[in-house]
């Protein structure tokens, strides 16, 4: 590993995520073949394949995979060491890549927003996932936080709660169970469900209210987007376990309701996790701190608009 350079490296980490040579290429501004000499190369200074190729995709060995870990820990203590220089240097400017879970979307922008109103030299980069893509992707050093509402037990992770999250069941206003009132979980039994896919926190928060009744969790139509869901619950296709704030804006304009289950609304934290503990750059630690300090009041405020909108 001595003769690997850091070019290298980073066409590595490139060809990983993108599972494609083209598409590394494209975003380190080089030629196919220009990233896949400098993989070939990489590969004869480990002794080992690093990439198993064939007509229609690139995946890593396990050889690759156990490298992946370390690479992504060198480019990102690379660039910790470039943020400070460039500090000391009196410039500031540096990025902060956040992944959030699907449900967060509908706060977190806003929250971004306000931060970046207060550090103009930063930029975000900002992806959704499940959450177990966002803890694959902390794990990786492919994203610096991630807000979501389970934080990983799988890796070794600082989790931070912020904010408080209800959770409850919604259908569509016309649905018989729209205006029951202290509707038992026993009778959600034989309703017809639409569930996120597995991997989801907001799917293993269902499972667990469910078994908790001591029933066995609905398994329904599986859909991978929570604006897919609220799409279906609307159109009578069943009822959803659902983020109330993801629904928020479809349950303040009446387009769904929260029906009144006993047990519900679960109530859930918020979290902001990263993996870099002390370590991680000092513009991410920013951010956090933020979230920490400000998310609370910033979700609430959003959701107190929408109420008097």
């Amino acid at each position: 590993m001595r003769s690997a350079t850091l070019r290298q490296l980073k066409s590595f980490s490139l060809v990983a995520r993108h599972h494609s040579f083209v598409h590394a290429a494209d975003e380190l501004h080089l030629t196919p073949s220009a990233v896949s000499l400098q993989i070939k190369e990489l590969e004869q200074a480990v002794g080992l394949p690093l990439f198993q190729r064939n007509s229609k995709s690139v995946s890593l060995t396990a050889a690759g995979d156990v490298l992946l870990l370390d690479v992504h820990r060198a480019l990102q203590a690379l660039q910790h060491a470039e943020d400070v220089l460039t500090r000391l240097r009196g410039h500031e400017a540096c990025a902060i890549s956040i992944g959030m879970v699907s449900s967060a979307k509908y706060f977190l922008p806003r929250m971004l927003a306000d931060f970046r109103e207060l550090h103009r030299h930063l930029d975000l980069h900002l992806s959704v996932g499940n959450r177990d893509q966002l803890a694959e992707q902390l794990r990786r050093g492919q994203i610096d936080l991630a807000v979501m509402g389970t934080p990983p037990a799988e890796i070794e992770a600082q989790a931070e709660p912020f904010a408080t999250q209800p959770l409850g069941i919604v259908a569509a206003p016309g649905h018989w169970l729209a205006h029951e009132r202290s509707i038992p979980v026993a009778a959600l039994g034989e309703q017809e469900f639409i569930v996120r896919e597995p991997g989801s926190g907001t799917r293993a928060a269902m499972e667990r209210f469910f078994l908790s009744a001591r029933i066995q969790p609905p398994q329904g139509t599986e859909m991978t987007s929570n604006g897919a869901i609220k799409q279906a619950v609307m159109a009578r296709m069943g009822l959803a376990f659902l983020s109330l704030h993801a629904a928020g804006p479809e349950l303040q304009a009446n387009r769904l309701v929260a029906i009144d289950v006993l047990g519900l609304p679960m109530l859930r934290h918020w979290f902001v996790v990263s993996v870099g503990g002390t370590s991680l750059a000092q513009a991410a630690q920013s951010l956090r701190s933020f979230i920490l300090e400000r998310g609370a009041a910033s979700i609430a405020e959003q959701f107190e608009d929408r109420a008097t909108a």
